[in-house]
């Protein structure tokens, strides 16, 4: 027969709830909205909760807002958040100087040229694939790549060559969306970062295996150029890329430190994606900020949650 004991529970020690730290008061809470009915959104943003994601963002606002004109925030997207219509808002942070390095992967760089040059994006794969034209767009293969191979040939980047052929192009249909031809404007380092094979421009005619190899690979090391800024306070933030672009910072990353010293060490990595990955975290947030830093998080839409962080980064920068 089984010999059962049990915890004698009398003899348990409690605490009074005074000597107990609590991580929860009531200052931190979320309020309602206040009886003057302010509808801004500062009046929102203030009356988020200081707990957990909530208190992160806030963070994550704080240091791109402190950052801007004084160290480097390297913005790196996926092709989604393109496509979700957030170029206007990251165009907003790039023309009041917050951002000083774009990098793109491939599907991120085709949605903007596309809204660019010709108005609209993002087709239906299920609808294409079943005929085989998905991704066949003409005019999207042959002019990215003709831009790309000329690239390839001037000594330029793949971001670069991407920039100049949309400002030669001359007629544009909405170059008001796009973030490419805002970094024209500005001056700020674009760079794609392409996988063969995986971006539907490599499936054209006119694709060009070596230009797509040469121009990627130079803006490898320009990102690995530009990275040594964000040392001592400086923002890295991976929106919407699961893979390629966490994989390429962080050998972007080794290649910085190995050419400075071990710098860039002591600033915030965040990733902010509908779910989380492994490669965002263990690549963007958790290894790059172990020498110093800090690595966050942040989870949900796009559509939703990068919006609320641009617009808490420019409240900030309005205050100042």
């Amino acid at each position: 027969m089984t010999d059962y004991r049990e915890a004698d529970f009398s003899r348990l020690r409690t605490v009074p709830i005074a000597q107990r730290p609590n991580k929860v008061d009531p200052s931190l809470l979320a309020h309602p909205p206040r009886p003057d009915g302010d509808p801004s959104f500062a009046a929102f943003w203030d009356s988020l909760p200081d707990i957990l994601a909530a208190r992160d963002l806030r963070y994550v606002a704080a240091r791109l807002a402190h950052a801007a004109g004084r160290r480097a925030v390297v913005l790196m997207l996926g092709g989604h958040v393109v496509k979700v219509g957030l170029g206007p808002l990251l165009r907003e942070l790039m023309h009041r100087g917050v951002v000083t390095h774009l990098a793109l992967n491939g599907s991120a760089a085709i949605h903007d040229f596309e809204l660019a040059a010709y108005g609209g994006t993002s087709e239906d794969v299920a609808a294409g694939l079943t005929d085989g034209t998905f991704g066949m767009a003409e005019e999207t293969g042959r002019e990215m790549n003709t831009a790309i191979a000329a690239g390839a040939t001037a000594g330029r980047g793949m971001g670069e060559a991407l920039m100049e052929y949309l400002q030669r192009r001359g007629k544009l249909a909405a170059p008001e969306v796009s973030v490419l031809v805002a970094a024209a404007e500005r001056g700020i380092p674009v760079t794609v970062h392409a996988t063969v094979g995986a971006d539907i421009i490599h499936q054209h005619p006119a694709a060009d295996g070596a230009a797509l190899g040469a121009t990627s690979h130079r803006d490898f090391k320009r990102l690995a150029a530009s990275l040594p800024a964000l040392d001592d306070g400086g923002v890295v933030l991976n929106l919407g890329s699961a893979v390629v672009m966490p994989e390429v910072f962080l050998k972007a990353l080794t290649v910085a430190r190995n050419l400075n010293g071990g710098k860039p060490t002591g600033f915030t990595a965040c990733d902010c994606d509908m779910q989380r990955h492994y490669r965002p975290r263990v690549n963007v947030v958790e290894r790059p900020t172990l020498a110093g830093g800090r690595g966050i998080q942040l989870t949900g839409h796009h559509e939703i949650l990068i919006p609320l962080l641009c617009w808490a980064v420019i409240r900030q920068l309005d205050a100042r």
